[in-house]
C-alpha cells in the first residue's frame, strides 16, 4: 500500500522507549539535548513580536512566488548590514522552513536516483528530506585534528556522474565548526569545475564564538552556482513563525535560469502565509537582543564545561566555533546509545549519543548549550559522575 520512500523504521529506539518510560513513571528528566529556544527560558520582546504580527495588510492576498517584496527587502538588508553582501531581490526566495527550501533545491536539481553529498557527522534530517524526494545520499567525512576539517580527498572521491550538489552546514550541526576561507574557496572550485551546485546551510551563522573570519557567508558571488539557506527559526529564535529563505548566487546566466525554475516550483506551492512575511522586517530588525542572550548562555555553559572537565580523568570536549551544541569525547567502553541509556535510567539525564549524528565511532555525546545554566551545570555533573565512576 505504501511507497518504498515511506518505508521507514517506525519502531522507537531503545533510548526513546526508556525516556518515555521514565517520564510516564513521573521521573523528572533533565534534558541536555533541548534545542528549542522557546523552551529554554529566553526573554522575548512579546509586545514587539505581537505588534509585528498585527498588520491590516494581511487582509489583502497578493501572492508572489518569491515572497512578498517587503520581506525580501528585509532579508537583503540582513545580508548587506551584517555581512556587507549585496543580494538582488529576485535572487531571494522565501519558504516556510529550511526543510522546504531543501525540497525546492532537490526538485530543481535531481531526478530520481541522483545524489547529493552531505557532511558526516551531521544532522540526520537530510536522510529524510532526500529520501522523500527519491534522491540518494552520499557522505563526505569531517575529521578532527586540533579542530574539525573537511576531508577533501574523500569528498572528491565520493563524486559520481549522478552527483548534483554538495551540501555544507556552516557552522556544522552538531560539531559547531565553520568552513574557513581556504575550505570555502576549495568547495567553490570543486563545484565550478564539476558543474555541481553548492548548497550552504547557514541557520546558525550568526552564533559565532571565535570572532574571526570563519563566519563569512557563502551568499557572496562565486564561480559556482550557490544556494544559501537561513531563516527566523535560529536567527530570531522563532521556529513557530515559519519563515526561511533561499538566496541564489553565482554566474549570472546560471543564477537567472535557476531563479526562473525555482519560481515555478515556489508558485506551485505558495505555502508561506502573508502574515509571517509581513512581520519579517520587524522581527529581523530585533534579532540582536535574542542573539545576545544566546551567545551569553552558550559562552557561560562552555566555561562551565571547561571548569568541570578540568578535573575529569577521561572526558574532554571538542573545539566548537559556533552554533548551539558541544560534542563531548568520552571513553568508548560501550556503544554511545548504551551510555545515553544508562544516563536516562541511572541519572535521569537525557543527552544525544553520537550515532544520532552519524559519528563513525563510539565515544561521543552531544549536549545543547542553550539549556538554562543551572540545568547545564547539574546535568554535566551527573554525566561525569557516571562516566568517570565507570558505572
Amino acid at each position: 500500500m505504501f511507497a518504498k520512500r515511506a518505508n521507514w523504521e517506525m519502531e522507537p529506539n531503545r533510548l526513546s522507549v526508556a525516556l518515555y518510560a521514565q517520564r510516564a513513571a513521573g521521573v523528572a528528566i533533565l534534558d541536555l539535548a533541548e534545542s528549542n529556544p522557546t523552551k529554554c527560558g529566553f526573554e522575548y520582546d512579546t509586545p514587539a513580536i505581537l505588534r509585528a504580527l498585527c498588520n491590516e495588510a494581511v487582509f489583502t492576498y497578493r501572492p508572489d512566488p518569491r515572497g512578498l517584496q517587503v520581506a525580501r527587502q528585509a532579508v537583503a538588508k540582513y545580508y548587506s548590514d551584517q555581512r556587507e553582501i549585496k543580494i538582488g531581490l529576485d535572487d531571494i526566495f522565501l519558504t516556510a522552513s529550511t526543510s522546504e527550501a531543501y525540497t525546492y533545491i532537490l526538485r530543481l536539481l535531481c531526478d530520481p536516483g541522483d545524489a547529493i553529498l552531505i557532511p558526516t557527522p551531521g544532522y540526520p534530517l537530510f536522510d529524510y528530506l532526500a529520501g522523500i524526494q527519491d534522491v540518494a545520499i552520499a557522505r563526505y567525512p569531517l575529521f578532527y585534528d586540533h579542530g574539525w576539517q573537511i576531508d577533501f580527498h574523500a569528498l572528491e572521491a565520493a563524486i559520481t556522474a549522478r552527483t548534483r550538489a554538495i551540501v555544507v552546514v556552516h557552522p556544522n550541526n552538531p560539531t559547531g565548526h565553520y568552513c574557513h576561507f581556504a575550505e570555502m574557496r576549495r568547495l567553490r572550485e570543486i563545484c565550478a569545475a564539476r558543474e555541481l551546485v553548492l548548497v550552504a546551510d547557514e541557520v546558525f551563522l550568526d552564533f559565532e564564538l571565535g570572532g574571526d573570519e570563519s563566519a563569512r557567508s557563502f551568499a557572496r558571488e562565486s564561480a559556482a552556482l550557490t544556494m544559501t539557506l537561513s531563516g527566523l527559526s535560529k536567527s530570531c529564535g522563532l521556529p513557530q513563525i515559519k519563515v526561511a529563505w533561499l538566496c541564489v548566487a553565482g554566474p549570472e546566466e546560471l543564477r537567472r535560469e535557476a531563479g526562473a525554475r525555482l519560481e515555478v516550483i515556489a508558485d506551485t506551492y505558495l505555502s508561506l502565509g502573508t502574515l509571517p512575511q509581513l512581520a519579517v522586517p520587524e522581527l529581523l530588525a530585533a534579532r540582536g537582543a535574542f542573539q545576545a542572550q544566546v551567545l551569553t548562555r552558550v559562552r557561560n555553559n562552555l566555561a562551565e564545561a571547561d571548569r568541570q572537565l578540568l578535573t575529569a580523568k577521561s572526558c574532554t570536549r571538542l573545539k566548537v566555533e559556533g552554533g548551539w551544541n558541544v560534542v563531548l569525547r568520552v571513553p568508548a567502553t560501550r556503544p554511545d546509545e548504551d551510555l545515553a541509556l544508562a544516563l536516562v535510567e541511572q541519572k535521569s539525564l537525557y543527552v544525544h549519543p553520537g550515532h544520532f549524528y552519524d559519528f563513525q565511532c563510539d565515544g561521543h555525546l552531544v549536549l545543547s548549550l542553550i539549556v538554562p545554566e543551572p540545568d547545564f551545570r547539574i546535568g554535566l555533573s551527573r554525566l561525569l559522575e557516571l562516566v568517570e565512576g565507570g558505572n
